[in-house]
């Protein structure tokens, strides 16, 4: 009987049974497994390759700053290019000699071109380096067109500049107005002197006055006024009357006026006799 209750009760299971020296790792190996999912889900091909990335943009402008420095010249020369007339290439030289011994990076081109292009002849200024110490400056005159009112010139483009030695420019026509209506006087000026020219004449001058009447001036020296009004019908009037009644006496002819509605008046040149000494 006895053997039989303790046969029972070795079979009976009542507790699992444990393992001698055994602990439990449940929660450790959970926290692994996650750790191991969350580095295992990392793109770290992508990350190194963005942390080198960054490291060079880092690394670029001081390697950069490091060459340049190290490659640096002082501008030991300048070249100057263009057509003078006005100007000298001597005394632009001299002029841009300010930036020899400057830094050949360092230096700011556009200091340079504004500084030039401040001069009374110079239209435009380009300047370029060129390796390892020179500098070169491509100059561009501006054209004068004719001379203008106080002796000052004034440029095909229509500006008035004012250079210390106006008459290198030569024999020009003579412009005059006022400043705010330089490119009327211009355009005007293209106009008759094109149709002048169709006709064999010469075209010397014309001038506006401030209230408004304009005056001609031809290569023959006739002054012929035009007044305020129906500029243009007047002037061709004085086209028709200088073919059909003038041009055989243009060398008498002193000034026409061609404010009348029908025609126009002529100042004749006066006549000099000169009387031979008695004997």
């Amino acid at each position: 009987m006895l053997e039989t209750l303790l046969i029972r009760s070795r079979a009976t299971p009542s507790e699992p049974p444990r393992r001698r020296g055994a602990t439990s790792l449940g929660p450790e190996r959970d926290r692994f497994g996650v750790l191991k999912g969350v580095l295992a889900a990392v793109p770290w091909l992508q990350v190194g390759m963005g942390a080198v990335i960054v490291l060079l943009a880092a690394l670029v402008p001081w390697g950069t700053g490091k060459v340049l420095g190290a490659m640096d010249q002082q501008i030991l020369a300048v070249d100057v290019k263009g057509d003078f007339v006005g100007d000298s290439r001597v005394a632009i030289e001299r002029a841009a000699g300010d930036w020899i011994g400057k830094s050949y990076f360092a230096t700011d081109l556009s200091d340079i071109k504004e500084s030039l292009e401040r001069r009374p002849w110079v239209e435009s200024a380009a300047v370029r380096r060129v390796w390892p110490d020179r500098l070169v400056i491509d100059i561009r005159e501006k054209k004068p067109l004719a001379y203008w009112t106080d002796g000052r010139l004034v440029s095909r483009t229509g500006e008035l500049f004012a250079p210390s030695n106006p008459e290198v420019a030569g024999r020009l026509p003579r412009l005059a107005g006022p400043d705010e209506r330089v490119r009327d006087v211009i355009n005007m000026a293209r106009t008759m002197s094109d149709r002048l020219v169709a006709r064999g004449l010469g075209f010397s001058g014309l001038a506006l006055e401030h209230r408004g009447a304009w005056t001609l001036q031809l290569a023959n020296g006739i002054e012929v006024v035009l007044g305020r009004d129906q500029v243009e019908q007047r002037f061709e009037r004085f086209i028709t009357v200088y073919e059909n009644r003038l041009a055989a006496r243009s060398d008498e002819v002193s000034r026409v006026d061609a404010r009348y509605t029908n025609g126009v008046a002529v100042k004749w040149k006066a006549v000099e006799t000169a009387s031979s000494p008695k004997s």
